[in-house]
């Protein structure tokens, strides 16, 4: 069965991260669904790189996720931490058995959805520092996961965070066929 993945995309949204998570998630067979926060579908990212999401958080809001993955960048990550319906979405993902990943400022929407509550997490320097969680563990490193939640720290560290997100999806050889693919080195 094909895994179904939820990519929301704000206003101001780090593009790099957002155009890699998707674009990685769609090489390995994933049905990848953008969705703007309202009804303006087009997306002006954080450096002024337009983005076309393919539908609107109202539309997709009771569907069933395997993953929502976050993308960065300010003030995209605020436009997503303001959204309850994105919080709740969050939630329900983890409760039903779903992953909730989120890379550079985003982890701060994992923190006020209570998803990195006793979690061992990263982010962009600075962000969840300042706004842990509660019993939260701020690791520095590239790619933290914990259970069913994934961190990640910035745009330089998107492809391994994309690839750990294929192989929670998809297990470790799917991971190595998009990877080889890269040609990282």
């Amino acid at each position: 069965m094909t895994k179904r993945v939820l990519v929301p995309l704000a206003q101001g949204c780090e593009e790099l991260e957002a155009v890699t998570i998707i674009d990685l998630l769609t090489r390995a067979g994933v049905d990848v669904v953008t969705a703007s926060l309202d009804d303006n579908r087009t997306i002006t990212a954080s450096r002024g790189v337009q983005l076309v999401a393919q539908t609107t958080l109202a539309d997709v809001e009771s569907d069933r996720f395997d993953m929502i993955a976050l993308p960065g960048g300010l003030p995209g990550a605020n436009h997503l931490n303001e959204d309850a319906r994105l919080h709740h979405m969050l939630r329900q993902t983890v409760q039903q058995g779903g992953l909730s990943a989120a890379i550079c400022a985003a982890p701060k929407v994992l923190v006020t959805a209570g998803l990195l509550d006793g979690k061992k997490a990263t982010s962009f320097p600075g962000v969840i520092e300042q706004q842990p969680a509660e019993n939260m563990t701020f690791v520095d490193e590239a790619v933290v996961q914990d259970g069913q939640v994934v961190t990640s720290k910035g745009p330089g560290t998107a492809i391994p965070f994309a690839l750990t997100l294929i192989e929670n999806l998809l297990g470790p050889d799917k991971r190595h066929e998009v990877e080889s693919g890269l040609q990282l080195s």
